[in-house]
Formats: structure tokens, C-alpha cells, sequence
């Protein structure tokens, strides 16, 4: 019995009908983007082969009474941390065959020279980088090696959780809602150290669900302080996608967070790591026929990518 290597293309279901007119326009579901990295959430270190080390140093006590002699003072700590990205892939293999009774075959052309319809194909490419924005906002918070997918690398909700040296806050019983984000916000910046608080890059990173409690909150419901009209006695019109802060910190709403945790931290703090930006945004298309005489198109990215934090007590988890 022999064993052959075979092919199969990505399973490509069309349901349509020959009714009315094409619009010429194809939708798909709504997408995350990579709002933490695209909006400047990280920092970012682009251009890692394999690996980066981040120094931390460490120095207790440098001031002391003055004499005449040197006396050395301090000790001096250097450790560091790796910021190691992971191989990710996306591979799709398309059938030009598939598309010849849909409503775009005349635009594929004829006989030989057969491609994809040249608007479908426009549209893959936008939306296979737009999941691919979606997968990394998401793992990026939320990644987990030890979890059932394979596509995923360690989070920082997963590195901060295994880190003693993070600050933790213990999150409210039931989860978040509109009633309590005030105070639970205000837990988080009790607990961000004295010397951070007030530096420029320094940021309360949370979801999308808590976000939506927070600008309710400031509208008036259940009061919260503010009375029944909320900021500006405006109610529920006082929000227009501005900036957030709490307590004189800026607030970083970050879409692939998970509902009741949030991390206080400097933005000089927070890494994510890749060989090169553009290999995320990138999606390359081979067609096959010239090179296997077969009627596939294929869909290829590669990259990687990665995070990491570096000093863990200067870090908050609300978890």
C-alpha cells in the first residue's frame, strides 16, 4: 500500500443566487485592528532574528552622608528578560474552478489565463490581514501557549499572572458593570507606585466591555457622584470617542483584552516584538498554474511576533 502526499485546497463554500444585480461589493464580519499596537499602546521592537535580551538594572540605596574618603555604596542588580517572537503562518489555497459559475466569471478571463476574480481577490487579501490583525490583538493580551490552539504565543495576561514581582489588585466579585468601574478604576491607580504616577507614557490598559461601563458611569448612570447628568450635565451625549483618563491617568482601551482585567504599566514598559512590521500586514499571492499547470491560487504570510515586559514591579494587574 502506497502513501501519497496530497493537496487539499482551503474549503471554499459559495452560496449564492443569479437574482437581481451584483453589487460588485463583497462584506465580510466585523475585524478587531491591532488598536494596542497600531494607536502606540507598546513599544515596539522590530527587526528581532531570533531573539532580544531587555537589561533591567537594579541599585539600592546611591546617597550617603559625605566624607573624605570614597566609599563605594549601593549594589547594583543587572537581570533581564527575553523577548523571544514566535513563527506564525497563514496559508490559503483558493480554486479558480470555484468561481467559474458565480457571478464573477467574466471577470476571470478565459481559457488559460483563468485568475481569480480580480475584486474577490482585492477583498481576500484586505480581509486575511485584517484576521491577521485580529489574531495578534487578541494573543497579544490573551495568547496561551498551554491552550488547545497552536497558533498563539504567551500574552501579558498570562506573563503577569506567573510574575510575583507585579503588582496584583484583586478584581470585584461578579465581574465589571457600570456600578462598580468607577471604584474598580480607582483600586488600579491606588496601587500604581508613587514614582510612576504622573510619567508621560504611563497608561491603564483596559477592554473594550469596560470602556463602554466607564463612559456609561460618566453619563450619569446610577450617579456614581456625578449626579443623575453626568459629565457636563450632558448624560449620555457627552462622550464623542475622546481621550479617557481616571484619577489624572490616560486610559488605553485595547479591543483583545479580556472583560474584567486591566494592567496599569508605562508605555516604555510593555514590549511586542517581530522580525519585520510589514510581514503582519503583508499577504502574498501565488497563482499555481505556471508552475503546476493546476487552477489553485495561493494566499501565503508569514511573520512573527511576540511580547514581553520589563520590570514587573512597576507594573499593576487587576485580574
Amino acid at each position: 500500500m502506497s502513501l501519497e502526499k496530497v493537496n487539499l485546497a482551503t474549503t471554499t463554500n459559495i452560496t449564492t443566487t443569479y437574482a437581481g444585480q451584483f453589487a460588485g461589493e463583497y462584506i465580510a464580519a466585523a475585524l478587531l485592528s491591532a488598536s494596542t499596537i497600531d494607536d502606540g499602546g507598546l513599544t515596539i521592537k522590530g527587526n528581532i532574528a531570533y531573539k532580544e535580551v531587555i537589561k533591567k538594572l537594579a541599585t539600592t540605596e546611591l546617597v550617603s552622608a559625605a566624607s573624605c574618603d570614597f566609599t563605594p555604596t549601593s549594589t547594583i542588580t543587572l537581570t533581564e528578560r527575553v523577548l523571544q517572537p514566535t513563527e506564525l503562518q497563514v496559508n490559503l489555497q483558493l480554486c479558480k474552478k470555484d468561481f467559474i459559475s458565480d457571478w464573477e466569471a467574466q471577470s476571470m478571463g478565459f481559457g488559460m489565463s483563468q485568475t481569480l476574480p480580480p475584486k474577490f481577490s482585492d477583498f481576500m487579501l484586505a480581509h486575511v490581514a485584517a484576521e491577521v490583525a485580529q489574531s495578534n490583538e487578541l494573543n497579544l493580551w490573551k495568547g496561551d501557549t498551554a491552550a488547545a490552539s497552536n497558533n498563539a504565543y504567551d500574552g501579558f495576561e498570562k506573563l503577569l499572572a506567573a510574575d510575583a514581582g507585579v503588582v496584583d489588585v484583586a478584581a470585584v466579585a461578579g465581574g465589571l458593570d457600570a456600578a462598580n468601574i468607577i471604584a474598580e478604576l480607582g483600586k488600579v491607580v491606588d496601587a500604581i507606585p508613587s514614582a510612576l504616577y504622573g510619567k508621560e507614557d504611563l497608561f491603564i490598559y483596559i477592554g473594550s466591555a469596560a470602556a463602554k461601563f466607564y463612559v456609561q458611569a460618566l453619563g450619569g448612570f446610577v450617579a456614581n457622584g456625578l449626579g443623575a447628568n453626568g459629565v457636563n450635565n450632558m448624560g449620555t451625549q457627552w462622550w464623542n470617542n475622546g481621550s479617557l483618563t481616571v484619577n489624572g491617568v490616560k486610559i488605553f482601551v485595547c479591543p483583545g483584552m479580556s472583560a474584567n482585567k486591566m494592567v496599569a504599566a508605562q508605555r516604555s514598559n510593555l514590549y511586542f516584538g517581530t522580525g519585520l512590521l510589514n510581514d503582519t500586514q503583508e499577504v502574498r499571492v501565488l497563482d499555481m498554474q505556471d508552475l503546476d499547470g493546476s487552477q489553485n491560487v495561493r494566499m501565503v504570510m508569514r511573520y512573527t511576533a511576540g511580547v514581553q515586559f520589563g520590570v514587573a514591579e512597576d507594573v499593576v494587574l487587576y485580574a
